[in-house]
């Protein structure tokens, strides 16, 4: 139970060999004096409070860590200790922390200088771009939907003109969803426009269904070639629409159901669609985060260009899987395409409830 400093006058037993002074209070620094104890051949200081440098002898550069460990912050060239901080090293420490400063304020006087030449050219285009649309049509050209172009309301126009505001005439499809209609922009751009049909609230104005935001929530998180592409979404008080890319194949189900068509349909490009769903829905489960998982997979939400490439639609009952929750759901989908084993389940669960 020895609580002091180690003495100066230790280091002066030239011809000590063995020294255990471990399991007490010993506290401060190991004496530079025990560098003259040549003889010592075995030294023993743990357990206790030391700190600092070994001396530079065999005893104590050689030692095993257990005659050296639960220290206060012993330091050296021995695996298990924390290596000595010098001289050298604090003022290397000290440059490289200098420099390191310099290298940050460099950096980001760099980053200020090119924030505000981006600041700079964007606030110089939209200046001139509202210069310009004050001396051109009411009609874009171009790609109607890419980043410098776009402009929502004359898109809006463009597509209440080319439908004569959703007349059935351009109607390519219905659902339970809502309606597709095509519309032929100016700019020689065709778009599918879905208009979904509207819940009437009490006071007489209109809601936003729950499939049309299942739809939106899901598109907007993906990104793969056998999903159909969202443009984007409307909400006008007189219309609400998604616009999606249009897909000239049509349907699955219609191309199927037609003798002609389905005998040009052979057996490699419907091998060929196959292969595009699975990929879509491999996708979907396990490239997305969250998963998202359609739960209306059937043959007339399989849309098919001009190649027979398949992409999958109608979004409006697919559901985002939180990690973090459980996932429970009443019966969705179209009858005939559920899995028998599933639908009959879920007619005993619903049988069984209201019983």
């Amino acid at each position: 139970m020895l609580a002091s400093k180690l003495p100066q006058e230790l280091g002066e037993l030239k011809s000590i060999e063995t020294m255990n002074l471990s399991h007490n209070r010993i506290s401060g620094t190991i004496p530079s004096s025990f560098d003259h104890c040549i003889s010592l051949i075995s030294i023993d200081v743990s357990s206790n409070q030391l700190e600092g440098p070994l001396p530079n002898i065999t005893a104590f550069q050689k030692a095993p860590l257990d005659a050296l460990k639960d220290n206060k912050g012993l330091c050296g060239h021995i695996v298990g200790l924390k290596p000595c901080i010098t001289q050298s090293t604090k003022e290397m420490a000290h440059k490289n922390s200098s420099r390191s400063k310099n290298t940050f304020v460099v950096l980001l006087v760099l980053a200020t200088v090119i924030l505000l030449i981006v600041v700079a050219s964007f606030f110089s285009h939209a200046r001139s771009r509202t210069r310009h649309v004050g001396h051109t049509s009411r009609n874009l050209s171009g790609d109607l939907f890419s980043i410098w172009s776009f402009d929502g309301k004359i898109l809006y126009e463009n597509i209440i003109d080319a439908t004569e505001n959703f007349d059935p005439k351009y109607c390519i499809g219905n659902g339970g969803f809502g309606s597709v209609f095509r519309a032929n922009l100016p700019n020689g751009q065709t778009v599918a426009v879905k208009k979904p049909h509207e819940m009437k609230l009490p006071n007489g104005a209109s809601s936003i269904t729950k499939d049309f935001a299942n739809e939106i929530r899901a598109l907007t998180n993906i990104r793969h070639c056998n999903i159909v592409k969202l443009y984007g979404f409307c909400l006008h008080t007189q219309h609400k629409f998604l616009v999606y890319e249009f897909l000239g194949g049509g349907s699955l189900m219609h191309l199927l159901i037609n003798n002609e068509i389905a005998a040009n349909f052979e057996w490699t490009k419907r091998a060929n669609t196959i292969e595009d769903v699975a990929n879509a829905l491999s996708y979907m489960h396990h490239d997305c985060s969250p998963s998202i998982i359609h739960r209306d997979i059937s043959s007339k939400n399989i849309l098919l260009d001009f190649r027979y490439q398949a992409h999958i639609s109608d979004f409006g009952a697919a559901r985002l899987l939180r990690p973090d929750s459980s996932n429970w759901t009443s019966f969705a989908g179209t009858y005939g395409y559920a899995a028998p084993g599933i639908f009959y389940i879920w007619c005993n669960f619903t049988w069984f409830s209201v019983t």
